[in-house]
Protein backbone atom coordinates (compact mmCIF):
# COMPACT_ATOMS: atom_id res chain seq x y z
CA UNK A 1 0.00 0.00 0.00
CA UNK A 2 2.87 2.37 0.83
CA UNK A 3 4.31 1.78 -2.65
CA UNK A 4 0.96 2.75 -4.17
CA UNK A 5 0.83 6.05 -2.25
CA UNK A 6 4.44 6.81 -3.10
CA UNK A 7 3.75 6.22 -6.80
CA UNK A 8 0.51 8.19 -6.64
CA UNK A 9 2.19 11.16 -4.92
CA UNK A 10 5.06 11.13 -7.41
CA UNK A 11 2.64 10.98 -10.35
CA UNK A 12 0.67 13.88 -8.90
CA UNK A 13 3.82 15.95 -8.39
CA UNK A 14 4.94 15.26 -11.97
CA UNK A 15 1.55 16.13 -13.50
CA UNK A 16 1.22 19.48 -11.74
CA UNK A 17 2.57 22.30 -13.88
CA UNK A 18 5.90 23.58 -12.59
CA UNK A 19 4.48 27.10 -12.32
CA UNK A 20 1.32 26.09 -10.40
CA UNK A 21 1.08 28.05 -7.18
CA UNK A 22 -0.49 26.44 -4.14
CA UNK A 23 -1.47 27.86 -0.79
CA UNK A 24 -0.34 25.54 1.99
CA UNK A 25 -0.08 25.62 5.77
CA UNK A 26 3.51 25.90 6.96
CA UNK A 27 5.55 26.11 10.11
CA UNK A 28 9.26 26.42 10.83
CA UNK A 29 11.90 24.75 12.96
CA UNK A 30 15.25 26.03 14.11
CA UNK A 31 18.08 25.95 16.59
CA UNK A 32 16.82 22.96 18.58
CA UNK A 33 17.69 20.70 15.63
CA UNK A 34 20.95 22.39 14.55
CA UNK A 35 23.52 19.85 13.43
CA UNK A 36 21.09 16.91 13.32
CA UNK A 37 20.98 14.92 10.11
CA UNK A 38 18.12 15.68 7.75
CA UNK A 39 16.36 12.89 5.84
CA UNK A 40 18.74 13.31 2.90
CA UNK A 41 21.78 12.93 5.19
CA UNK A 42 23.08 16.48 5.38
CA UNK A 43 23.42 18.39 8.64
CA UNK A 44 20.57 20.77 9.40
CA UNK A 45 21.53 24.46 9.36
CA UNK A 46 18.76 26.53 10.98
CA UNK A 47 20.00 29.64 9.15
CA UNK A 48 19.90 27.93 5.76
CA UNK A 49 17.18 28.28 3.13
CA UNK A 50 15.77 24.77 3.25
CA UNK A 51 12.46 23.01 3.77
CA UNK A 52 10.91 19.70 4.70
CA UNK A 53 8.12 18.24 2.57
CA UNK A 54 6.45 14.84 2.84
CA UNK A 55 6.86 13.73 -0.77
CA UNK A 56 8.71 16.14 -3.07
CA UNK A 57 12.10 14.82 -4.19
CA UNK A 58 15.17 16.00 -2.31
CA UNK A 59 16.76 18.93 -4.10
CA UNK A 60 13.45 20.33 -5.35
CA UNK A 61 13.55 24.12 -5.53
CA UNK A 62 10.46 25.88 -4.19
CA UNK A 63 9.56 29.55 -4.07
CA UNK A 64 7.71 30.13 -0.80
CA UNK A 65 5.88 33.39 -0.23
CA UNK A 66 4.27 35.10 2.75
CA UNK A 67 1.02 36.76 1.65
CA UNK A 68 1.08 38.94 4.79
CA UNK A 69 4.42 40.57 3.95
CA UNK A 70 4.65 40.09 0.19
CA UNK A 71 8.14 38.58 0.63
CA UNK A 72 9.27 35.31 -0.93
CA UNK A 73 12.34 33.10 -0.81
CA UNK A 74 13.75 30.15 -2.75
CA UNK A 75 14.26 27.03 -0.62
CA UNK A 76 15.59 23.56 -1.33
CA UNK A 77 13.82 20.43 -0.04
CA UNK A 78 16.29 18.44 2.08
CA UNK A 79 14.10 16.81 4.73
CA UNK A 80 10.82 14.97 5.30
CA UNK A 81 7.87 16.34 7.22
CA UNK A 82 5.96 17.95 8.68
CA UNK A 83 4.17 15.08 10.36
CA UNK A 84 1.48 17.18 12.02
CA UNK A 85 -2.01 16.99 10.55
CA UNK A 86 -2.89 20.04 8.50
CA UNK A 87 0.70 21.12 7.79
CA UNK A 88 2.34 20.74 4.39
CA UNK A 89 5.73 22.44 4.75
CA UNK A 90 8.41 22.92 7.42
CA UNK A 91 10.76 25.81 6.73
CA UNK A 92 14.17 26.35 8.27
CA UNK A 93 14.31 29.32 10.63
CA UNK A 94 16.40 31.20 8.05
CA UNK A 95 13.74 30.78 5.37
CA UNK A 96 10.93 31.74 7.76
CA UNK A 97 12.86 34.83 8.85
CA UNK A 98 13.50 35.83 5.21
CA UNK A 99 9.75 36.03 4.50
CA UNK A 100 8.76 37.50 7.87
CA UNK A 101 7.01 34.36 9.09
CA UNK A 102 6.74 34.35 12.87
CA UNK A 103 4.45 31.36 13.49
CA UNK A 104 2.42 28.70 11.69
CA UNK A 105 0.53 30.28 8.79
CA UNK A 106 -0.58 29.92 5.19
CA UNK A 107 2.12 30.48 2.58
CA UNK A 108 2.26 30.24 -1.18
CA UNK A 109 4.43 27.54 -2.69
CA UNK A 110 5.48 26.85 -6.27
CA UNK A 111 8.34 25.11 -8.06
CA UNK A 112 11.22 27.41 -9.01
Amino acid sequence: MKLFWTAFTLALAITLPAHAMQTVRATWYGKELAGNRTANGERFNPNGLTAAHKSLPFGTCLRVGNPKTGKSVKVRVNDRGPFTKGLSLDLSHGAARAIGMKSTQNVTMQHC
